[in-house]
Protein backbone atom coordinates (compact mmCIF):
# COMPACT_ATOMS: atom_id res chain seq x y z
CA UNK A 1 0.00 0.00 0.00
CA UNK A 2 1.04 3.34 -0.65
CA UNK A 3 2.26 5.91 1.81
CA UNK A 4 0.57 9.12 2.83
CA UNK A 5 3.47 10.66 1.23
CA UNK A 6 3.57 9.02 -1.86
CA UNK A 7 0.16 9.47 -2.22
CA UNK A 8 0.38 13.16 -1.59
CA UNK A 9 3.49 13.07 -4.11
CA UNK A 10 1.74 11.55 -6.76
CA UNK A 11 -0.99 13.96 -6.48
CA UNK A 12 1.01 17.15 -7.02
CA UNK A 13 2.69 15.86 -10.04
CA UNK A 14 -0.52 14.39 -11.36
CA UNK A 15 -4.57 15.74 -11.94
CA UNK A 16 -5.84 13.35 -9.82
CA UNK A 17 -9.27 13.61 -11.44
CA UNK A 18 -8.30 12.83 -15.02
CA UNK A 19 -6.76 10.00 -16.16
CA UNK A 20 -5.99 8.11 -19.36
CA UNK A 21 -7.48 4.34 -20.31
CA UNK A 22 -5.55 2.45 -23.33
CA UNK A 23 -6.99 -0.13 -24.75
CA UNK A 24 -3.76 -1.54 -26.92
CA UNK A 25 -4.92 -4.52 -29.41
CA UNK A 26 -2.53 -6.70 -30.95
CA UNK A 27 -2.84 -8.98 -33.80
CA UNK A 28 -0.46 -12.13 -34.20
CA UNK A 29 -1.59 -15.73 -35.47
CA UNK A 30 -5.15 -14.88 -36.59
CA UNK A 31 -5.85 -14.00 -33.38
CA UNK A 32 -6.90 -10.28 -32.22
CA UNK A 33 -4.99 -9.80 -28.19
CA UNK A 34 -5.50 -6.78 -25.81
CA UNK A 35 -2.86 -6.33 -23.17
CA UNK A 36 -4.29 -6.12 -19.68
CA UNK A 37 -3.10 -5.52 -16.65
CA UNK A 38 -2.94 -8.26 -13.11
CA UNK A 39 -3.99 -6.27 -9.63
CA UNK A 40 -4.08 -8.06 -6.24
CA UNK A 41 -7.16 -7.35 -4.73
CA UNK A 42 -7.64 -8.12 -1.19
CA UNK A 43 -11.77 -9.52 -0.72
CA UNK A 44 -13.08 -11.25 2.03
CA UNK A 45 -9.79 -11.85 3.75
CA UNK A 46 -8.45 -13.52 0.54
CA UNK A 47 -6.04 -11.66 -2.13
CA UNK A 48 -7.69 -12.41 -5.65
CA UNK A 49 -6.65 -11.93 -9.18
CA UNK A 50 -8.24 -9.10 -11.11
CA UNK A 51 -7.28 -7.44 -14.23
CA UNK A 52 -7.56 -4.09 -15.80
CA UNK A 53 -6.65 -1.73 -18.49
CA UNK A 54 -3.13 0.05 -18.88
CA UNK A 55 -3.77 3.28 -17.46
CA UNK A 56 -2.44 6.13 -15.29
CA UNK A 57 -3.64 9.57 -14.55
CA UNK A 58 -2.39 12.62 -16.52
CA UNK A 59 0.44 14.79 -15.38
CA UNK A 60 0.29 18.29 -15.03
CA UNK A 61 3.26 19.04 -17.72
CA UNK A 62 1.26 16.97 -20.24
CA UNK A 63 -1.01 17.22 -22.87
CA UNK A 64 -3.75 14.11 -23.19
CA UNK A 65 -1.94 12.47 -25.85
CA UNK A 66 1.28 12.91 -24.62
CA UNK A 67 -0.48 10.98 -21.35
CA UNK A 68 -1.60 7.76 -24.13
CA UNK A 69 2.34 8.03 -25.75
CA UNK A 70 4.18 7.52 -22.34
CA UNK A 71 1.73 4.55 -21.11
CA UNK A 72 2.18 3.06 -24.17
CA UNK A 73 5.69 3.47 -24.00
CA UNK A 74 5.96 2.46 -20.23
CA UNK A 75 3.97 -0.33 -20.67
CA UNK A 76 5.01 -1.78 -23.90
CA UNK A 77 7.92 -0.41 -24.30
CA UNK A 78 6.99 0.90 -27.78
CA UNK A 79 7.00 4.16 -29.18
CA UNK A 80 5.48 6.44 -32.52
CA UNK A 81 2.73 3.19 -33.36
CA UNK A 82 -0.66 4.09 -33.91
CA UNK A 83 -3.09 5.05 -30.97
CA UNK A 84 -6.45 6.96 -31.01
CA UNK A 85 -8.50 8.79 -28.99
CA UNK A 86 -11.79 7.52 -29.01
CA UNK A 87 -14.43 8.43 -26.17
CA UNK A 88 -14.62 10.08 -22.52
CA UNK A 89 -16.03 8.32 -20.10
CA UNK A 90 -17.23 10.88 -17.41
CA UNK A 91 -19.96 8.51 -15.05
CA UNK A 92 -19.41 10.22 -11.49
CA UNK A 93 -20.09 6.33 -10.19
CA UNK A 94 -17.10 4.42 -12.81
CA UNK A 95 -14.99 3.20 -10.25
CA UNK A 96 -17.74 2.34 -7.92
CA UNK A 97 -19.12 -0.60 -10.59
CA UNK A 98 -17.31 -2.88 -8.29
CA UNK A 99 -17.01 -2.56 -4.70
CA UNK A 100 -14.00 -4.24 -4.30
CA UNK A 101 -12.38 -2.13 -6.93
CA UNK A 102 -13.61 0.96 -5.54
CA UNK A 103 -11.88 -0.34 -1.72
CA UNK A 104 -8.72 -1.25 -3.48
CA UNK A 105 -8.40 2.14 -5.52
CA UNK A 106 -10.01 4.23 -2.85
CA UNK A 107 -6.53 5.18 -0.39
CA UNK A 108 -4.65 6.22 -3.96
CA UNK A 109 -7.64 8.75 -4.23
CA UNK A 110 -7.95 12.72 -3.80
CA UNK A 111 -11.30 12.80 -5.32
CA UNK A 112 -13.29 9.53 -5.80
CA UNK A 113 -14.84 11.28 -9.19
CA UNK A 114 -12.42 10.26 -12.19
CA UNK A 115 -12.54 11.17 -15.31
CA UNK A 116 -10.94 9.48 -18.12
CA UNK A 117 -10.12 9.61 -21.97
CA UNK A 118 -9.97 6.60 -23.89
CA UNK A 119 -7.14 5.70 -26.61
CA UNK A 120 -7.15 3.14 -28.52
CA UNK A 121 -3.69 1.63 -30.41
CA UNK A 122 -2.23 -1.10 -32.84
CA UNK A 123 0.41 -3.25 -33.12
CA UNK A 124 1.79 -6.07 -34.79
CA UNK A 125 3.01 -8.18 -31.47
CA UNK A 126 5.66 -9.59 -34.46
CA UNK A 127 7.08 -6.23 -33.36
CA UNK A 128 7.11 -6.30 -29.57
CA UNK A 129 9.70 -7.50 -26.99
CA UNK A 130 7.69 -9.07 -24.70
CA UNK A 131 10.69 -8.31 -22.22
CA UNK A 132 9.68 -4.76 -22.38
CA UNK A 133 6.72 -5.53 -20.87
CA UNK A 134 5.47 -3.92 -17.61
CA UNK A 135 5.47 -6.41 -14.88
CA UNK A 136 2.23 -8.14 -14.51
CA UNK A 137 1.18 -7.10 -17.83
CA UNK A 138 -0.10 -9.76 -20.11
CA UNK A 139 -1.47 -10.45 -23.76
CA UNK A 140 -5.05 -12.28 -23.99
CA UNK A 141 -7.48 -13.28 -26.41
CA UNK A 142 -9.77 -10.19 -26.85
CA UNK A 143 -13.21 -12.26 -27.47
CA UNK A 144 -12.10 -14.40 -23.82
CA UNK A 145 -11.63 -11.61 -21.46
CA UNK A 146 -14.60 -11.75 -18.97
CA UNK A 147 -14.78 -9.07 -16.34
CA UNK A 148 -12.40 -6.52 -15.98
CA UNK A 149 -11.86 -3.74 -13.17
CA UNK A 150 -13.59 -0.47 -12.98
CA UNK A 151 -15.83 0.53 -16.20
CA UNK A 152 -12.99 -1.13 -18.32
CA UNK A 153 -15.51 -3.78 -19.74
CA UNK A 154 -17.45 -0.92 -21.65
CA UNK A 155 -14.18 0.95 -22.36
CA UNK A 156 -13.20 -2.16 -24.01
CA UNK A 157 -16.55 -2.73 -25.87
CA UNK A 158 -16.49 1.19 -27.15
CA UNK A 159 -12.72 0.84 -28.39
CA UNK A 160 -13.30 -2.23 -30.06
CA UNK A 161 -16.94 -0.25 -31.82
CA UNK A 162 -14.53 2.20 -33.02
CA UNK A 163 -11.72 -0.03 -34.28
CA UNK A 164 -14.11 -1.96 -36.49
CA UNK A 165 -15.48 1.77 -37.55
CA UNK A 166 -12.20 2.74 -38.56
CA UNK A 167 -10.72 -0.11 -40.02
CA UNK A 168 -13.79 0.17 -42.45
CA UNK A 169 -13.16 3.65 -43.06
CA UNK A 170 -9.80 4.19 -42.69
CA UNK A 171 -6.57 2.08 -43.74
CA UNK A 172 -5.52 1.26 -40.38
CA UNK A 173 -5.23 -2.81 -41.13
CA UNK A 174 -1.96 -1.45 -42.94
CA UNK A 175 -0.89 -0.79 -39.43
CA UNK A 176 -0.67 -4.18 -38.29
CA UNK A 177 0.27 -5.91 -41.23
CA UNK A 178 3.80 -6.14 -41.83
CA UNK A 179 5.15 -4.13 -45.10
CA UNK A 180 5.39 -7.12 -47.58
CA UNK A 181 1.91 -9.29 -47.05
CA UNK A 182 -0.80 -11.66 -48.98
CA UNK A 183 -4.08 -10.97 -49.14
CA UNK A 184 -5.18 -14.01 -47.50
CA UNK A 185 -2.96 -12.34 -44.76
CA UNK A 186 -4.93 -9.03 -44.95
CA UNK A 187 -8.51 -11.21 -44.82
CA UNK A 188 -7.70 -12.81 -41.82
CA UNK A 189 -6.80 -9.86 -39.81
CA UNK A 190 -9.99 -8.69 -40.81
CA UNK A 191 -11.89 -11.38 -39.79
CA UNK A 192 -9.66 -11.79 -36.88
CA UNK A 193 -10.63 -7.73 -35.29
CA UNK A 194 -14.46 -8.39 -36.67
CA UNK A 195 -15.05 -11.73 -35.49
CA UNK A 196 -16.72 -13.25 -38.84
CA UNK A 197 -15.63 -15.21 -42.36
CA UNK A 198 -15.62 -13.14 -45.29
CA UNK A 199 -16.24 -15.26 -48.37
CA UNK A 200 -13.06 -15.36 -50.49
CA UNK A 201 -14.38 -13.89 -53.49
CA UNK A 202 -16.08 -11.11 -52.31
CA UNK A 203 -13.27 -10.30 -50.41
CA UNK A 204 -10.74 -10.90 -53.60
CA UNK A 205 -13.45 -9.02 -55.72
CA UNK A 206 -13.02 -5.66 -52.98
CA UNK A 207 -9.65 -5.89 -52.92
CA UNK A 208 -8.71 -5.89 -56.55
CA UNK A 209 -9.99 -2.75 -56.49
CA UNK A 210 -8.03 -0.73 -54.80
CA UNK A 211 -4.97 0.50 -56.85
CA UNK A 212 -3.10 1.52 -53.98
CA UNK A 213 -2.51 -2.41 -53.28
CA UNK A 214 0.82 -3.14 -55.24
CA UNK A 215 1.50 -6.73 -56.42
CA UNK A 216 4.96 -7.22 -56.16
CA UNK A 217 7.40 -9.74 -58.23
CA UNK A 218 7.91 -11.75 -55.47
CA UNK A 219 6.07 -14.67 -53.13
CA UNK A 220 6.06 -16.13 -50.38
CA UNK A 221 9.27 -18.61 -48.66
CA UNK A 222 9.31 -21.16 -46.00
CA UNK A 223 5.39 -21.71 -46.16
CA UNK A 224 4.76 -25.60 -46.33
CA UNK A 225 1.64 -24.63 -48.87
CA UNK A 226 1.46 -23.18 -52.39
CA UNK A 227 3.64 -19.67 -51.69
CA UNK A 228 1.36 -16.72 -52.63
CA UNK A 229 2.34 -13.73 -54.42
CA UNK A 230 3.13 -10.78 -51.76
CA UNK A 231 2.05 -6.96 -51.98
CA UNK A 232 2.83 -3.85 -50.27
CA UNK A 233 0.66 -0.47 -49.26
CA UNK A 234 1.61 2.60 -51.18
CA UNK A 235 0.25 5.10 -49.41
CA UNK A 236 0.86 7.90 -51.69
CA UNK A 237 -1.48 6.20 -54.36
CA UNK A 238 -3.72 6.28 -51.67
CA UNK A 239 -3.92 9.91 -51.40
CA UNK A 240 -3.95 10.92 -54.68
CA UNK A 241 -6.12 7.93 -55.92
CA UNK A 242 -8.92 8.35 -53.44
CA UNK A 243 -11.97 10.43 -53.79
CA UNK A 244 -14.26 9.66 -50.47
CA UNK A 245 -12.95 7.88 -47.54
CA UNK A 246 -12.06 4.78 -47.60
CA UNK A 247 -14.13 2.16 -47.46
CA UNK A 248 -13.52 -1.95 -47.05
CA UNK A 249 -17.57 -2.99 -46.28
CA UNK A 250 -17.51 -6.69 -48.09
Amino acid sequence: MLTELEINNFAFETIPTISVDCVIFGYDNSMLKMLVRREFIPMDGKIHVEWKLPGNQVRRTENIDETASRILKEQTGLENIFVKQFMVFSDPNRLKTRPQDFEWIKPRLKDERVITVGFYSLVNLSDVDNSTLVEDANWANAYEVTELMFDHNEIFDEALKKLRYDLLHDPLVFELLPEKFTLTQMQKLYEAIFNVSFDKRNYRRKVNKMTYLIPLDEIQTGVSHKPARLYSFDRDIYEKTRTERFDFRV
